[in-house]
């Protein structure tokens, strides 16, 4: 067994006994493995021991990927991209990714919408707003204020193919109480979300890597983004 696998097994279980001592049900929390800059061995080494749910940064190092691995029989991959996004690559996300972790102005979100009805209309963006909780100004992302005013501007606009699905951070390199006060505000944003503009569907927390994702796991992740643990260092 490859020590891809070896570490995807103990993440995996990490991520269960994590969610167990939450009180949180064992299938709560999405691990997306995060793959950019990685050889398509590597990938296909997670693939091989089960892992199907993938994030990369950069639209050019995916889509090598995907086009590769759907040409040896890897069709059923779910990406996530997970880096700034430039509006002029909207199409390549569009036609490629399932999920994009970084919607962080309304003229993305259009050019995403606009992708979406010309290159894959028959499909749904699942979209995140990102959101930059502690305002450190070396990481891109929404204010608190932002959040909610963008929100508003979207529930007035008929995007098509796109599905607000909630709210992604990176978190704090700070101490843990530092950390878990920005996992916990990003927490109660997404729920002020969902009950000012009643959505529903408005559920997921992307927030947590290798570093700090028990934390998030313990203040609500739904997802948790992991490269090093899985892969190693680079």
């Amino acid at each position: 067994m490859s020590h891809v696998a070896d570490n995807l097994r103990f993440t995996n279980e990490r991520i269960r006994q994590l969610s167990i001592d939450a009180g949180r049900a064992v299938d709560e929390v999405c691990l997306i493995a995060v793959s950019k800059t990685r050889s398509l061995s590597e990938v296909e080494q997670a693939i091989a021991a089960g892992q199907t749910v993938f994030g990369e940064n950069t639209v050019q190092d995916a889509l090598t990927k995907i086009s590769q691995l759907a040409e040896s029989g890897h069709q059923n991959i779910e990406w996530h991209f997970i880096g700034h996004l430039q509006s002029k690559k909207s199409k390549q996300v569009a036609e490629h990714f399932q999920w994009i972790h970084t919607v962080d102005s309304l003229k993305l979100a259009q050019k995403l919408s606009a992708a979406m009805q010309q290159h894959n209309p028959n499909s749904v963006l699942n979209c995140l707003l990102q959101v930059n909780v502690s305002g450190e100004m070396s990481k891109s992302g929404l204010s608190r204020c932002e959040t909610i005013a963008l929100l508003e501007e979207l529930q007035k606009l008929n995007l098509p193919n796109l599905a607000w699905r909630g709210l992604m951070t990176i978190g704090v390199q700070a101490d843990e109480t530092e950390t878990r006060k920005a996992f916990s505000d990003l927490r109660e944003l997404r729920n002020e979300c969902q009950k000012q503009f009643d959505l529903k569907e408005f559920d997921q927390l992307s927030m947590g890597m290798s570093n700090d994702y028990d934390i998030a796991i313990e203040e609500g992740a739904t997802m948790v983004r992991v490269g090093t643990q899985l892969f190693g260092q680079r």
